[in-house]
């Protein structure tokens, strides 16, 4: 867990001074978590607006731009979350630690949501985060800083360049890190790099995006 050092809000006035926080908002909505550790479980997502990564295969180039999306309210956003049930809410992006995530994610916790970020860690830990899935780029590489909070270690994987990137970021990684490694959707040849690279290095898992797969968001 990464936790900021903080007083607890306490009154309606610190709640409220972090309800009226506003972030860039692409788009929020209750869904199942497709790839990664949980997959399959349900959960909010959050994806706020704005990139300095911009990974050519990206789905959601939409996100890159911040002035295109409109500045939301803390406290609407973690309404929604509330009202959808979900157990848990995944922050992402666009890459979200470019934003400051201390109201978001301490309002979610106050209302009983364990907090997710998915990041590629090129920006510094921001909040109270229950887990944190680093997805590390070569051409942005991920703060060191941000290693010792790694529960799970997820890489693209195109070629076998990017196998040997996901080694040297393992390394960095606490030894409780879960290890996956992800076929980029749109390269069907990399899924036989992978199964061949984990079967003989058992350490590591797969993850697959099966949000495609069953057609939700």
């Amino acid at each position: 867990m990464y936790k900021i050092e903080q007083k607890a809000a306490q009154t309606e006035t610190d709640i409220q001074r972090l309800n009226d926080v506003k972030y860039p908002l692409v788009e929020d909505f209750y869904t199942i978590q497709g790839e990664g550790a949980h997959t399959g479980r349900p959960a909010y997502f959050i994806r706020t607006a704005g990139c300095d990564v911009n990974c050519w295969w990206c789905d959601v180039k939409e996100s890159w731009d911040e002035e295109k999306h409109p500045d939301t309210r803390t406290g609407d956003i973690v309404q929604r979350a509330v009202n959808s049930g979900a157990e848990f809410a995944v922050i992402t992006g666009g890459e979200p630690l470019l934003h400051n995530l201390e109201a978001l994610s301490v309002r979610l916790k106050q209302e009983g949501l364990d907090v997710h970020i998915e990041t590629s860690g090129s920006s510094p830990l921001s909040g109270q985060l229950d887990w944190v899935t680093l997805s590390p780029k070569r051409f942005k590489k991920p703060l060191d800083e941000n290693f010792p909070y790694v529960d799970e270690l997820k890489v693209v994987v195109l070629k076998n360049k990017d196998i040997q990137w996901a080694e040297e970021n393992a390394k960095k990684c606490p030894s409780t890190t879960r290890l996956l490694l992800q076929p980029e959707w749109e390269t069907p040849s990399s899924i036989k790099l992978i199964v061949d690279y984990v079967k003989q290095n058992p350490e590591w898992g797969i993850s697959l995006q099966t949000h495609k797969f069953i057609d939700v968001p």
